[in-house]
């Protein structure tokens, strides 16, 4: 194993969890329909019981994410966290208000009233999926970042990265194709929270409301989805020449796509499935397991949009106020004695993907219906 294996080899399975937490923001999706799909309060009750049995996964996954990147490429976690400060803390922010919202809403003595706390976690499925989509969003745009590793030497201010400006983060949304591609996520989120409440909850009422709000949400999600993958495929990207100096380079992420041609039929089969969990849904009302194949093809995307971004050379996350303070898969890794150890660690993943299969399965043994919610402790 080279040192430049492991780089490679660790981005993959950061990519890989970062498209399983684009997957498992069905539940932001499904709890920022809630009063679309659920029209009394025994309806809204199903659906929070529903997605409150999943938002473990999601919030567990974000964490993950966060610890992978601190261990593979702490350069990237000094500088996207320590300088994106109030992106990162307005995206957990959210996701506590989520946890609590999840617990409080209908304990005794809620003095705030159960629609405050469903309003909460309206704002968590809206919220979350638009500055998780803005920040990888940068990953294509850039960020106003200068990393200067001789400050480690200082004693005062051993500050390696640090924000060009006192925006802490926030100026990122001023770039409207971070905002465009924040907004396609809330909406693919909504697509598969629709997908997923037509699996798991068991009523007539709630799955005659989906496939209109699957076409709703289809049509918006491509309407801002589509111009930014053009964009990105077209564009000047950001290449890192022989010398490990950071070039602009004409369409460079479509050229990725063309050069590693496997990732580019992933893409494909990952736009296929979503295609095909959709449309069968919507054609057939009988069919309710569409958030299989539609959740693999999020999962494929997803994947080759973090590798493209990585991978053949191209900075992962480029600086717009310093271009060769730009980040890449050499100059922001741990020690090779570090990803090789973790390398051996990693092992370990197909046997928590396993156990999180096992859990899934249990959880929903049984879909949730009125009787459920009418005899069991619900949320």
């Amino acid at each position: 194993m080279t040192y430049d294996f492991l780089q490679h080899y660790w981005w993959l399975v950061i990519s890989l969890l970062g498209a399983l937490l684009v997957f498992l923001l069905f539940v932001q999706g499904a709890n920022s329909m809630i009063f679309q799909l659920g029209k009394t309060d025994e309806e809204r009750r199903m659906l929070i019981n529903s997605t409150g049995r999943k938002w473990e996964f999601t919030f567990t996954t974000l964490v993950t994410f966060g610890g992978a990147f601190f261990a593979s490429f702490p350069l990237f976690y000094s500088t996207s966290f320590g300088g994106a400060y109030w992106i990162w803390v307005l995206i957990l922010f959210s996701f506590i208000i989520q946890a609590v919202s999840y617990e409080f809403q209908n304990k005794a003595g809620n003095l705030l009233g159960v629609r405050t706390f469903q309003v909460c976690l309206i704002i968590n499925g809206i919220v979350g999926p638009l500055l998780l989509g803005g920040a990888v969003a940068t990953f294509f745009t850039g960020s106003n970042f200068i990393v200067e590793k001789g400050n480690i030497t200082d004693s005062l201010q051993p500050v390696i990265s640090h924000w060009a400006n006192g925006s802490r983060g926030l100026d990122v949304l001023l770039n409207p194709w971070v905002v465009i591609f924040g907004i396609a996520v809330v909406f693919l989120a909504r697509i598969l929270g629709t997908l997923y409440i037509n699996n798991n909850v068991n009523d007539a009422p709630i799955r005659s409301r989906v496939r209109r709000q699957l076409i709703v949400n289809t049509v918006f999600f491509l309407a801002f989805f589509l111009p930014f993958l053009v964009m990105t495929l077209v564009t000047d990207g950001y290449a890192v020449n022989e010398a490990g100096t950071v070039v602009m380079e004409p369409m460079k992420y479509l050229h990725n796509l063309l050069t590693m041609w496997p990732l580019a039929v992933i893409l494909l089969a990952g736009v296929a499935l979503l295609l095909f969990g959709i449309g069968r849904t919507v054609l057939r009302p009988d069919y309710v397991r569409g958030i299989w194949p539609a959740g693999i093809g999020v999962v494929l995307v997803v994947l080759v949009l973090f590798l493209i971004a990585g991978w053949n050379n191209t900075a992962y996350y480029p600086s717009t106020a310093d271009l060769q303070s730009s980040l890449t898969l050499q100059n922001s890794s741990s020690s090779e004695f570090t990803l090789t150890t973790m390398f051996y660690v990693s092992f370990l993943v197909p046997f928590v993907l396993g156990y999180i299969f096992y859990a899934w399965r249990a959880i929903d043994k049984k879909p949730i219906d009125r009787q459920e919610i009418a005899e069991d402790d619900a949320y």
